[in-house]
């Protein structure tokens, strides 16, 4: 059965749609597997009954044996991460105040992975609401790091990415605002994608202004990101900022040869690192020189300290005026974290005239990043400042010798491209000489979703990382 659990998303895909495997076997393979490392590591929670995914699973087979293929998700298993609905599943956002939430609906990207054939099995977990690379909340307590479970899993897409390395889900879906979907990919591991923004539509409160946070794929593999991909995109009326659908297929790794590569590194020193993260992550561009790119250092030429103020500024925005009736209740927001009561409480008065300044700051950044691409096909950077940190702790107070003056400063390097709005991979950058993994960003111009897969998949054929995997 552990064979089966081994399988990449898309040779599971094609064992059950040629026959070779049913899909009653598949789902009790990786209902025994989450039985016996999920307790280890908390990755999976609110898990349906065994019985009622089994039978869900059998009927699967007999659809397949009536001619009736679903899709390429036909009889799998997927667990939806705990900040996107699921119709009839607890769905708590890892917060007090939505212990007992049960949608009647699915998210947009949801009902298509449902449509492609996927069993819900039940959710991965997520931080309070999302905030924060490292996935604790007062629900389901934290989740922990396969390859070390005294690490976390960063977030906030941290049970996802610690389910996909501890083989217990074949492909998982994650969101990304402020790396949500890079930290985790590179604290375990696995691959990440950030998708342009408006690639995949979502049914989020904010249609108009709330364009930093996307949805996404996460998996073992890019081919599996990919898929995956392919599925959750595509427009949808519901979602008035959504793209137009467009093919994603990605085909194979991309010849890199001619290609050139911007390092961006610490921004000539601006951000701190826990010493070796930033040593291993340059040390991967040797992986794209060996590749045929031209990889140079890209001097600084932005005021990344006002960039800073500027994601503070939407940031505060977006998450006071999302949450300011649970803050409005005295009771619900004694159930608050304290991070998250700091944010709606810095964004609440903020005025109308700091938002404008805040959004020409952004596109100020837009032009320079443009402006990059002119001369570099891909940017590359590191997908976090640290190495996994102790699970026990909220967030990392210093870095580098210097102090965190938020409980997201030490992530500071995932703000570009998300102010951007552009694609990114998150690939795996190898392991620190504690073990522990760490990971790049693989970013590309506007809209070039596809581009930055296959280069992702070229980098991924020339390493072996993604073959190495936590011992349990």
């Amino acid at each position: 059965m552990q064979d089966i659990t081994d399988l990449s998303a898309l040779a599971l895909s094609a064992a059950i749609a040629e026959r070779r495997l049913d899909c009653r076997s598949v789902m009790a393979a990786y209902l025994s597997r989450i039985e016996a490392i999920n307790p280890l590591i908390n990755a999976i929670v609110s898990l349906r009954p065994a019985e009622a995914l089994l039978a869900e699973a059998e009927e699967a087979d007999r659809a397949l044996a009536a001619g009736n293929y679903r899709g390429w998700l036909h009889g799998m298993p997927f667990a939806v991460k705990d900040l996107s609905e699921a119709r009839g599943i607890l769905c708590t956002f890892g917060s007090a105040n939505y212990a007992d939430f049960v949608p009647d609906y699915d998210d947009i990207h949801v009902e298509r992975i449902r449509a492609a054939g996927a069993i819900v099995i039940g959710k991965t977990n997520a931080p309070e609401m999302g905030l924060g690379s490292h996935t604790y909340n007062p629900v389901f307590g934290v989740t922990r790091n396969p390859y070390d479970r005294t690490k976390s899993a960063g977030g906030s897409s941290g049970g996802a990415a610690a389910g996909l390395a501890a083989h217990i889900l074949p492909v998982a879906d994650g969101s990304d605002m402020m790396g949500s979907l890079r930290n985790p990919a590179g604290f375990n591991n696995v691959v990440g994608f950030r998708p342009s923004f408006g690639r995949v539509p979502s049914l989020g409160n904010e249609l108009f202004l709330g364009q930093l946070a996307v949805n996404g794929p996460m998996g073992r593999t890019v081919a599996d990101v990919a898929a995956l991909l392919a599925t959750q995109a595509g427009h949808d009326p519901r979602d008035p900022l959504s793209l137009l659908d467009e093919d994603l297929a990605v085909t194979g790794a991309r010849d890199l040869s001619g290609a050139r590569i911007g390092w961006l590194g610490d921004f000539g020193g601006y951000l701190p690192f826990e010493p070796g993260v930033l040593d291993l992550c340059r040390a991967s561009l040797d992986v794209f020189r060996r590749l045929g790119c031209s990889v140079e250092e890209v001097p600084p030429g932005f005021d990344m300290a006002r960039l800073w103020r500027v994601w503070l500024t939407l940031r505060h925005f977006l998450v006071s005026n999302g949450q300011a009736a649970d803050y409005a209740d005295p009771v619900r927001r004694a159930r608050m974290k304290p991070e998250m009561i700091w944010e709606i409480e810095s964004g609440r008065d903020l005025p109308a005239v700091a938002v404008h300044a805040a959004s020409l700051g952004r596109s100020d950044w837009h032009r320079y990043i443009a402006g990059l691409f002119e001369t570099y096909d891909f940017l590359i950077l590191p997908s976090a400042q640290v190495f996994p940190f102790d699970a026990g702790i909220d967030w990392p107070k210093t870095v580098g010798g210097r102090t965190m003056d938020t409980y997201h400063r030490w992530m500071e390097v995932v703000i570009g491209p998300t102010l951007a709005g552009l694609p990114v991979a998150a690939m795996p950058a190898g392991f620190g000489a504690n073990g522990l993994p760490a990971g790049i960003q693989i970013v590309g111009p506007a809209r070039a979703d596809r581009d930055v897969l296959a280069a992702a998949a070229a980098y991924e054929k020339a390493t072996d990382w993604l073959a190495r995997h936590p011992q349990f």
